[in-house]
């Protein structure tokens, strides 16, 4: 345990000194992507930019579904309801150890579900902790609530996952050709091994992140009048005297569950002529839930203007991305792109026993350099 929590100090020690902003971080992996392209697939320095600038925009869809998941999750946390269940269970730890233990469980149940809705409910859930408990490092609490956020990609919004469950037109464009079938997520949410690591890690990692409180002398807590209810149900403040047929309008419940029930019943069609999940469904019911727990429409709507400013860096970073992923898939005239030459490079290496781990082992480095 002593070893854990000095390894524990000198990461956030590297993160907190050495790891710049994403957006400088996706600056420098452009820089360092055109160089290894440039001096390994024999393509021209012209060539290379041209890939760049030309894969820029090549993800606006899938970057307008990615903010959609982020907006829609923290619209929906935000509601009312999901407020007094959040303070409900923020009331039942007694102590540092539970405490921990149930912000790090529901932040990865919730991230599991969606990663913009766990990203946020795991926020506010700690910061309702951290009033309710005391003697519970906040440092480490604040840590436990985004932990949940690394079996994101293995759950209900996974992009990947639920990109390739889907039989469209860009199913080959965004494989380069390997899938052209839709791949349903019963072989890969539901898989068993997929399972079987989020069940582990369900289980194992509210405990560690507990376990690696620190010592008494050595916690640092936070004055719980300084929380704010950030993410608190908007307050809708009447500023007309008069009420005219807009402020009804707006402010009418029956027109939003008008509009839940065309929403439910499209999702209800859907799944009943056998339709799979897929980010344009989960952000479909995502959207709905948001709209029926907050009542109005006037008070969605202020729910999602404070959610969406949350989306810049997507918005920002994606291009970029984007373009990385361009010159990594570009190359010379019968050549190799540096993506084909990383998968050929870990391919040589594996056997039968071995492929598994080296495909995981080059996906991963892969997806350093363009995420999701």
């Amino acid at each position: 345990m002593f070893l854990l929590r000095h390894l524990t100090s000198a990461c956030v020690f590297l993160a907190s000194k050495c790891l710049p902003d994403s957006f400088v971080l996706v600056t420098l992996l452009s820089f360092v992507v055109f160089v290894l392209v440039y001096c390994l697939t024999g393509q021209d320095a012209s060539s290379v930019i041209s890939s760049w600038g030309n894969g820029a925009w090549t993800l606006l869809g899938f970057s307008m579904q990615m903010a959609l998941i982020l907006v829609l999750g923290q619209a929906l946390a935000s509601a009312k309801l999901v407020q007094k269940l959040l303070k409900y269970l923020a009331s039942l730890p007694k102590g540092y150890y539970t405490a921990l233990w149930l912000v790090t469980f529901l932040s990865l149940i919730a991230n599991w579900i969606n990663w913009g809705f766990g990203l946020v409910i795991s926020a506010i859930f700690a910061k309702e902790i951290a009033k309710n408990v005391k003697g519970v490092d906040y440092r480490l609490l604040i840590a436990s609530a985004y932990s949940g956020f690394v079996i994101w990609h293995g759950g209900l919004s996974g992009s990947i996952p639920l990109s390739v469950a889907t039989q469209n037109e860009s199913l080959s464009k965004i494989s380069a050709g390997v899938i052209e079938k839709a791949i349903p997520i019963s072989q890969t949410i539901f898989s068993s091994y997929n399972l079987i690591i989020i069940g582990i890690i369900l289980i194992g990692l509210p405990f560690l992140m507990a376990m690696i409180h620190p010592k008494k002398e050595e916690i640092v807590e936070i004055d719980s009048k300084l929380l704010k209810d950030e993410y608190k149900e908007t307050e809708l403040i009447d500023h007309q005297q008069d009420k005219t047929i807009a402020h009804f309008l707006e402010n009418s419940a029956l027109l939003s569950y008008l509009l839940v029930f065309l929403g439910f019943g499209y999702l209800g069609i859907y799944f009943f002529k056998g339709g799979g999940i897929s980010l344009n469904i989960v952000n479909t019911i995502f959207l709905f839930l948001g709209i029926l727990l907050h009542k109005t429409p006037l008070a969605y709507v202020k729910a999602i203007d404070r959610s969406a400013r949350s989306v810049a860096g997507i918005l920002l970073q994606f291009p970029f991305y984007a373009g990385i992923m361009g010159m990594m898939a570009s190359h010379s005239v019968g050549g190799h792109s540096l993506a084909q030459m990383l998968s050929l490079a870990f391919t040589h290496i594996a056997n039968e026993k071995t492929f598994a781990l080296m495909t995981f082992l080059s996906a991963g480095i892969v997806n350093i350099f363009i995420p999701s």
